[in-house]
């Protein structure tokens, strides 16, 4: 029998139109900060150690669309977000760039899109 390697999941990689532009909403939505770049890729790590984000830029990228509709740029995931207060978390990523979404599945939480139009979700903690 083989023995199982370990695997750990060390990044998130978001593809997008301009990669340094994503990367620098989402480090300013979470206070994160670069910690590689490149010309068309840009690594972003918590502080706090965990799972990283990455930003590639691809010439061909297509926004998701959300809720799903057949024929459409299907989304491949989206992130989850904790946070401690949902209306000020709100607020505070629509001044950062981020747009509310028409669509709210849920009362506790609220569905937004970055910059380059991929939804995520913040959630009470």
């Amino acid at each position: 029998m083989t023995r199982k390697p370990h695997f750990s999941i060390a990044t998130i990689a978001l593809d997008c139109p301009d990669a340094h532009q994503l990367a620098g909403f989402y480090g300013g939505l979470l206070g994160w900060d670069v910690t590689a770049s490149e010309p068309d890729w840009v690594l972003l790590r918590c502080p706090d150690g965990g799972t990283g984000l990455s930003f590639q830029s691809e010439p061909g990228y297509r926004p998701p669309v959300w809720p799903e509709r057949p024929a459409e740029q299907q989304k491949m995931l989206h992130l989850d977000i904790r946070v401690d207060d949902l209306d000020e978390a709100e607020r505070y990523a629509v001044a950062h760039g981020a747009v509310r979404a028409e669509h709210q599945p849920q009362d506790d939480v609220r569905v937004l899109y970055d910059p380059a139009g991929h939804p995520f979700c913040l959630f009470l903690d």
